[in-house]
């Protein structure tokens, strides 16, 4: 599975996995419980493939960071998300060498560490490659 199908749902926690849309939003299912449920076409809504995180020089799509942490634990869960401010930005920077402190927040860093302990959790961290980054990438060049 991509991220394509993986969403963020504002005021709720975790991620979920679209499932397909309803005639007033979309069916999903969570990958905390496992549950069905559906979601208002008024909810603010993620997608994680369009995600980046900002650098000095470019936007680095959250793909790549995923596979940077994968990479960085051996593909094994992260650190916590509740870790200090300071563990978690000298961990990202880690991650990240050239990440642009400035712009990416604690927060934001904390967010990307639980949703990425939440894919490695629901084992689809296994799955991404950067070979469909690149391929990602020709298209958008070719538009």
């Amino acid at each position: 599975m991509s991220l394509e199908k993986i969403i963020a749902i504002s005021g709720k926690p975790g991620l979920f996995e679209l499932m397909s849309q309803t005639r007033g939003g979309f069916l999903v299912t969570s990958l905390i419980d496992g549950k069905r449920q559906s979601i208002s076409m008024r909810n603010n809504v993620s997608v994680l493939n369009e995600i980046a995180v900002y650098t000095y020089d470019k936007e680095v799509p959250l793909k790549e960071v995923f596979i940077a942490i994968r990479e960085k634990q051996n593909g094994e869960a992260s650190i916590s998300h509740k870790s200090s401010k300071k563990e978690l930005e000298s961990y990202f920077l880690e991650v990240l060498p050239d990440y642009d402190e400035e712009r990416v927040y604690a927060s934001d860093i904390k967010k990307i560490i639980q949703w990425y302990n939440l894919l490695h959790k629901a084992d689809l961290v296994k799955d991404l490659n950067l070979e469909a980054v690149d391929a990602e990438k020709v298209s958008d060049e070719e538009e």
